[in-house]
């Protein structure tokens, strides 16, 4: 225990994983909510942007409450799962502060390096910062890549102020290497293709930056998302090569050390997902990790008649009473 009961249940087409995903990252659209952009700089020299919506109501007393909102690979402050999470959140109350990471906002990041899904150290920055600007209730929200950066965030204990009050993460890939093994597959080659597309047009972008580092004869080797890994990320993040990478930016290895409560929403039928992203002996061990497996959902598809997704309310409810 906590093994959450999961209340989500799928109708119709949205019981199918790849169309309750596509449809959600491609279809979905989120109305009425506005974004203040706020360029942070880093102590390295790069910067990321940070995309605000304020509170629609105001925030009463000596509470200010924040929630900090992590996007997955390749993604940005602009997709649905995040504007529908800013945009409940904010009517509830919350400040929301959705980070764009390194080179993830529309202009190129400076340095050679840029993101990766176990990098804790541009999240401890903004958590420090806003610590700085008087927020008494800091919480993190992350979602696929962004929800394993946030797990390792706070599975590393390194100085997390107390004003971290909780988490959620959503469709999270908790074991890098479980989940680059279920994405190969032959079901999964849309995402996989679509990712290959993304990170490439990066790489040839970066490459003029940094020509001494980057070149076309390797440009011409990445054909795969692990070929990425050992030719980028790996080099450019001071791992030795992708396995290594997998292995040391996973987030599973860190969640018995968590002590904020956290929730940990995975779909059993998340095409992402597989092995040690679903962390039941961990949850089953824990009074801190609430684990939530619902049936469908795919990634990050967890679709509900009306404005918002169940991920959303649900992290609604579990902020709202870790609040208490």
């Amino acid at each position: 225990m906590p093994i959450v009961p999961s209340r989500f249940r799928a109708s119709g087409l949205f019981k199918d994983p790849h169309f309750s995903t596509i449809y959600s990252a491609k279809i979905r659209r989120v109305k009425g909510i506005t974004q203040t952009r706020e360029r942070i700089e880093l102590p390295d020299g790069d910067y990321i942007d940070i995309d605000w919506t304020l509170a629609a109501t105001p925030q009463e007393g000596n509470i200010k409450k924040v929630a900090v909102l992590l996007h997955g690979l390749e993604g940005d402050a602009q997709r649905p799962y995040i504007l529908g999470t800013a945009k409940l959140l904010s009517n509830n109350g919350y400040d929301v502060a959705a980070i764009n990471f390194r080179g993830c906002s529309g202009s190129q990041n400076r340095l050679y390096r840029s993101y990766h899904s176990g990098d804790t150290g541009d999240i401890r920055f903004v958590v420090n910062t806003l610590v700085t600007r008087a927020y008494s209730h800091i919480n993190l929200y992350g979602v696929s890549l962004g929800g394993n950066a946030v797990l390792k965030y706070l599975g590393e204990q390194d100085h997390i102020p107390s004003q971290v009050t909780c988490a959620a993460c959503i469709g999270v890939p908790a074991d890098l290497k479980a989940s680059l093994e279920q994405l190969i597959k032959g079901e999964n080659i849309v995402y996989r293709t679509s990712f290959l597309v993304h990170l490439k047009a990066k790489y040839r972008k970066k490459m003029q930056q940094f020509p001494d580092k980057m070149n076309k004869e390797d440009y011409k080797k990445i054909n795969s998302l692990k070929r990425f890994d050992d030719l980028y990320t790996a080099p450019a993040h001071g791992f030795e090569d992708a396995l290594d990478y997998y292995a040391r930016a996973s987030s599973f290895d860190y969640l018995d050390k968590i002590t904020v409560p956290t929730l940990i929403l995975n779909a059993k039928n998340d095409s992402f997902l597989h092995g040690d992203c679903y962390p039941i002996a961990q949850a089953k061990n824990s009074n801190i990790i609430h684990l939530e497996m619902p049936d469908h959902g795919g990634h990050v598809g967890f679709y509900m008649k009306g404005e918002f997704y169940y991920n959303e309310l649900r992290t609604l409810e579990f902020f709202q009473k870790n609040m208490e």
